[in-house]
């Protein structure tokens, strides 16, 4: 069933006095290539947007529909990144972490409290709360989830026009069939996440030259 997200935490925390109320939630966690993204919207308490909901409800079309709304009413919004290098550096969840504290701080004023999905972001000195299913229950998160699956979309697809061997246009990066026999044909390319390996179809790949 696909629901709309609400407003209902962040009405509840504007009445406690916290203004700028940023939903933070990233992209791209469980793929095989790419960078995970992050994204963070201020939404403003005064304009209403329309269907906003978890992104993974919505179409492509939708998502891009939605994230032109989200972005030009919003009252602040911006975007963090860990490269596939970094996930391998740091594990994907520190790496998630790392892509969310960059949305955070490029925000100037910062936001006065978080609301993020389903997990609180560590080193963030700043009141937030965890909300589990938060992209599909709280608005402004669903919102992030919006920014940041959009803005993913789009550096896969300059991926894809860069080395269109892994057919990144297609599957943004996740391990379908057609990505797990491109690796197998190609090997690992530098967006590939080498920590990632799903062992059954893994072990027997050589590492690029």
């Amino acid at each position: 069933m696909r629901t709309r997200a609400r407003r209902t935490v962040e009405n509840a925390l504007r009445r406690f006095g916290f203004a700028r109320i940023g939903g933070v939630d990233e992209a791209g966690r469980g793929c095989l290539a790419g960078p995970v993204i992050a994204g963070v919207v201020v939404l403003d308490p005064v304009r209403r947007n329309t269907g906003i909901r978890d992104s993974k409800q919505l179409t492509a079309r939708q998502r891009e529909d939605l994230y032109r709304e989200i972005t030009s009413r919003a009252v602040a919004w911006a975007v963090g990144g860990a490269e596939a290098a970094e996930i391998d550096a740091y594990n994907i969840r520190q790496a998630s972490f790392l892509a969310m504290r960059r949305a955070i701080f490029a925000l100037v004023p910062l936001p006065d409290f978080l609301l993020v999905d389903a997990f609180l972001i560590p080193s963030v000195l700043m009141p937030q709360r965890a909300i589990v299913h938060g992209d599909a229950l709280c608005a402004s998160i669903a919102a992030a989830s919006i920014v940041a699956k959009v803005t993913r979309d789009r550096l896969m697809l300059d991926l894809h026009a860069a080395d269109p061997r892994y057919g990144y246009d297609r599957h943004k990066g996740y391990a379908t069939a057609e990505h797990l026999a491109a690796v197998a044909r190609f090997g690992y390319s530098p967006q590939h996440r080498r920590t990632f390996r799903p062992p059954s179809l893994f072990d027997t790949i050589d590492e690029p030259a």
